[in-house]
């Protein structure tokens, strides 16, 4: 079991973040928060692919003046994501908003974070400080020799203490970095230099393939370390393929029990059936599965009960048809054309 770190814990709406409570996925609307049916409609299939929490960009007045709708039918709790211009922030409280991301230390009226400290503390909404290595002052970078883990941890921890000063402490702070290393190192000098909730992300970390690795070097390596509260993983595709990876980081770690979990098998010369679009199908019939059950999908029998003795349920295949079997034990044989609604039936059976 990995031992997490102990943190404050806070709520965005009425999702725990930290106190070792389970750890959230969160991700960000790509919609223009002007356009409420486009968001609520991305906010509901954000929803039904597992999300806990979503962002928005909050960028004018315009959006600010959505605002109200969209949270008044978002299935998910919502946090304003707002730079420079700590009106909007004001606004988005006033709306209604679950929480607030955004960077004091680009403000440049500190009566502005006074304002903001006060309304969230009034409102109990937390404040999320997100400092990215690509947006750090030059005064901290040239204080510090770079862009590095002591100049990314400080200027979150200083931007932090400017709404400690005002008596607001219902932080959680994330340090990003498009390098996962600089990432992995940042988010170790934070972790042992405060007790706030740590968001966890790699920033700008590509397309669906290479985000995808990324993303899940940088967050699976500390979230093995016991560091990480919620996490977002960053990809340049479908909102929702950002929620399938980061359910998938969790699972592999045994952070999360929710979801199924496939296990399939490279393939080799042995194998006799249509086993990678078999799994393919399989996988995606699990996007819809709730309960915490392992599922295998093997090529032969080398690689089937044995090896996959831990499944709930799983299939290895032969020539022309499958090996039914559930914990190791071989219940049946189908045949490779209704093995895909017979592997479902028996999944069903289990998860009813």
């Amino acid at each position: 079991m990995i031992e997490r770190r102990q943190t404050k814990l806070l709520y965005v709406g009425e999702v725990p973040v930290g106190g070792q409570m389970p750890i959230p996925v969160q991700s960000m609307n790509n919609t223009d928060t002007r356009d409420v049916k486009a968001t609520l409609d991305q906010l509901y299939r954000l929803a039904d692919a597992g999300c806990d929490i979503s962002r928005l960009a909050v960028a004018d007045q315009e959006a600010v003046a959505c605002l109200p709708e969209i949270i008044r039918h978002s299935p998910l709790p919502l946090v304003a994501d707002v730079h420079f211009d700590y009106r909007l922030a004001i606004g988005a409280i006033e709306a209604g908003i679950h929480a607030l991301r955004i960077n004091p230390g680009n403000w440049s009226s500190k009566e502005g974070v006074l304002k903001v400290a006060s309304l969230a503390k009034s409102h109990r909404i937390p404040i999320r400080v997100g400092v990215n290595a690509g947006s750090l002052k030059r005064e901290v970078i040239d204080r510090f020799g770079g862009v590095n883990a002591e100049s990314l941890s400080f200027s979150a921890l200083d931007s932090a203490s400017l709404l400690q000063e005002h008596g607001f402490d219902d932080i959680c702070i994330s340090v990003k970095a498009s390098d996962p290393v600089l990432m992995i190192e940042a988010n170790r000098e934070l972790s042992a230099k405060t007790d706030f909730p740590i968001h966890l992300g790699v920033t700008e970390a590509g397309t669906a393939r290479e985000g995808i690795i990324r993303s899940s070097v940088g967050i699976g390596a500390l979230l093995a370390e016991g560091i990480g509260d919620t996490i977002r993983v960053s990809l340049t595709a479908d909102p929702v393929e950002e929620i399938r990876v980061g359910k998938a980081i969790l699972k592999s770690l045994n952070l999360t029990n929710r979801g199924a979990t496939l296990i399939s098998c490279p393939t080799c010369g042995r194998t006799k059936v249509g086993l990678m679009e078999l799994a393919e199908k399989v996988e995606r019939y699990l996007e819809t599965v709730t309960a915490p059950i392992k599922v295998a999908v093997m090529g032969c029998a080398v690689n089937g009960p044995g090896e996959a003795r831990e499944a709930d349920i799983g299939i290895a295949g032969g020539d022309g048809e499958y090996l039914l079997f559930a914990k190791g034990e071989i219940i049946g044989k189908v045949k490779e054309e209704d093995v895909l609604p017979r592997l479902i039936e028996a999944i069903e059976k289990i998860t009813r």
